[in-house]
């Protein structure tokens, strides 16, 4: 499958060429998980989730052995309406906490196995307060895109993409209205931890950046251009290209399955290959994840961002193929069937 494209209709085309499961290594999965040593469904949601990571591996018996994170980082024109907390310098200087290994994310993923990239994305540019024209141009979306496209290592076996940049609660709760409708106040919460003025503030610009762009029409990459932000583009770039490598991904929070809604808006099933790793305590996870139908493994009250609650979904996942793929058969065991 070629990975070149130069616009948004050419990576749409990508999309519409997105591989499927290997159904042959899914039903040799689905076979072998009725032979081990276990009652049927003794193993609850874990037995899915093995069969549903084999096929995508094309292998009946994988295991996930080379985990990625990645962590991208934006600005957002948006900030300085006064819809965060902190200040956007902060992003900079999160990215750098990053890079010394002294952030939550950075724990996790070790803690996981996982490898961690981190990629700023032009922090000294932010999008286009996007209250007031297109966040990003065709080519700055698509230059994103690409580089989140082009940070998923080949080699690795399940991806997670996590984020950092001051305001992006907003871009995600202005996407999430655009591609689901409802009101603001339906997607819009706290973030960083406004106050309840702040957060009426933070609606009223997300519902008057959901109407500026009415005529965007719900169309997925075109939401993502005009409501999203340089490392919301990543993300689903990166998501497009571990499909087109058959890498499972474990999604993040809101702002993750934001950019992510928009790959599936516009093309239905372009996440197949991803779940959600956790539900989040912003407002808008929940809802998001029904709207997109996934049902996330983890439920502990976090918001942090980075990709954290997937990066705790790791070892969950890690288990399921534990079991799956080194449990002995009741033939291998000499233990008798029903």
């Amino acid at each position: 499958m070629t990975d070149d494209f130069e616009t948004l209709a050419q990576f749409a085309s990508v999309l519409e060429r997105a591989p499927h499961p290997d159904e042959t290594a899914y039903d040799s999965a689905l076979a072998r998980n009725l032979d081990l040593t276990k009652p049927p469904a003794a193993l609850g949601r874990l037995e899915d989730l093995a069969s549903w990571y084999c096929g995508w591996r094309g292998n009946p018996r994988a295991e996930i052995r080379a985990p990625q994170v990645i962590v991208f980082a934006g600005n957002h024109g948006v900030a300085a309406r006064g819809v965060s907390a902190f200040p956007p310098e902060v992003t900079a200087q999160m990215v750098e906490n990053f890079r010394s290994g002294g952030a939550a994310i950075n724990q996790l993923a070790e803690c996981a196995g996982a490898r961690m990239d981190v990629h700023a994305l032009s922090l000294e540019a932010p999008t286009a307060d996007f209250t007031r024209a297109p966040a990003m141009t065709e080519n700055e979306v698509v230059t994103a895109l690409r580089r989140g496209w082009e940070a998923v290592d080949p080699a690795t076996d399940l991806l997670v993409a996590g984020e950092m940049g001051i305001g992006n609660t907003t871009s995600a709760a202005a996407i999430s209205c655009a591609l689901f409708g409802g009101v603001a106040a339906d997607w819009t919460g706290q973030g960083t931890g406004i106050d309840v003025d702040g957060l009426a503030g933070k609606t009223r610009v997300v519902a008057d950046a959901v109407a500026r762009h009415a005529d965007a029409g719900g169309q997925g990459l075109e939401v993502l251009r005009r409501l999203g932000g340089r490392e919301l583009a990543a993300i689903a770039g990166a998501v497009a290209r571990a499909r087109a490598l058959r890498i499972p991904v474990i999604l993040d929070g809101f702002i993750c399955c934001a950019a992510a809604a928009c790959l599936e808006r516009a093309r239905k099933g372009a996440l197949d290959h991803a779940i959600a790793g956790h539900v989040s305590a912003e407002s808008g996870h929940a809802p998001l994840l029904r709207a997109l139908g996934k049902v996330p493994l983890l439920s502990l009250g976090m918001r942090l961002g980075e990709g954290s609650g997937a990066a705790l979904a790791i070892p969950v996942l890690r288990g399921a193929l534990a079991c799956h793929s080194r449990m002995a058969t009741f033939t291998e065991a000499g233990v008798s069937g029903r």
